[in-house]
């Protein structure tokens, strides 16, 4: 897999358990800081989904 930049949310910055996020031109990859050999691969349309998703609170318990 070719090198990517990955970011963490500003609240996680210091924090040893956070997802990160690379994106490229054709694909988000998503990775916890824990585990960050196992790396999921979106569609820019499944991450925008994600994300609304998540701000929408359809995860929440």
């Amino acid at each position: 897999m070719e090198n990517h930049t990955w970011i963490r949310p500003s609240a996680c910055s210091n924090a040893g358990n956070c997802p990160e996020v690379a994106i490229a031109p054709d694909a988000v990859y998503i990775r916890s800081s824990l585990l960050p050999d196992a790396i999921a691969q979106l569609t820019p349309t499944e991450w925008r989904d994600l994300v609304s998703a998540i701000r929408n609170g359809e995860f929440d318990a």
